[in-house]
């Protein structure tokens, strides 16, 4: 039997291997996640980040390996218990919002609150407060298919943060902005994991967005490539932000 993760690490993978239709994705990558972190991903289209993402949200089951959350294991869970999973325990954002279409954007925010049992006046006030938030709260009432697309992710976003998941998972959140809201979604992503205490798993290929970070892992071709040093917490471009 395997060695149980560190007591640190919130998230743990070791030797995890993935392939798509043959196609080797993840070639044996090991990572620790700390609990509270701020840890990017970075690395060229086609690297395996949005792959090694997925295994670690419990989104995808991995071919080969281990993936720890909270030292229980997740490899060894069924596809009902990673949904389980991803909906109590996980925030998750992905470069295409995926809102559901009937619902306006404060129904979208607040589903996630109901669905883990809030009531409907703080689900309502919460959803409220993020969209608030995230400069959007002119399309509470508005359905996504009245919105565009830069409106959508920000609701996105505001979704996956309004139950305050203790980990969560953003693949390029920030791919349909423009460069000015880019950085301001950043923002308000990573004041609300460090303000609240969550841990933050951050994907993209672009490297000035990984600036934000605590902690950055380079992917080459489904690798580990050399990791870069942590930014002191005090010298952060958020910190220095705020």
């Amino acid at each position: 039997m395997s060695a149980a993760p560190p007591d640190n690490d919130v998230l743990w993978a070791r030797g995890i291997v993935k392939s798509h239709q043959g196609t080797p994705a993840l070639r044996g990558i090991s990572v620790g996640v700390r609990d509270g972190e701020v840890l990017a991903i970075t690395g060229p289209r086609g690297s395996g980040k949005s792959t090694l993402l997925g295994c670690l949200s419990a989104l995808l089951p991995v071919d080969e390996g281990e993936v720890w959350f909270n030292s229980a294991p997740v490899h060894t869970l069924t596809r009902t218990g990673r949904e389980r999973l991803r909906r109590d325990r996980f925030g998750f954002v992905g470069s295409e919002p995926h809102l559901v279409p009937e619902l306006t954007a404060r129904e979208n925010v607040a589903l996630p609150l109901l669905l883990a049992g809030a009531g409907h006046k703080a689900a309502y006030a919460s959803a409220a407060e993020w969209l608030e938030r995230l400069d959007v709260a002119d399309c509470t009432a508005r359905r996504p298919g009245e919105l565009i697309q830069s409106q959508r992710q920000r609701i996105a976003v505001a979704r996956a943060l309004a139950p305050l998941p203790p980990v969560v998972f953003a693949d390029d959140p920030t791919a349909p902005l423009h460069r000015d809201a880019q950085d301001q979604v950043l923002r308000i992503l990573i004041t609300a994991a460090r303000s609240h205490q969550l841990t933050l798993v951050l994907a993209t290929h672009n490297p000035e967005l990984a600036r934000f970070a605590d902690r950055t892992v380079a992917l080459t071709d489904g690798r580990l490539s050399s990791p870069v040093a942590p930014v002191p917490r005090g010298t952060s471009p958020v910190s220095a932000g705020r």
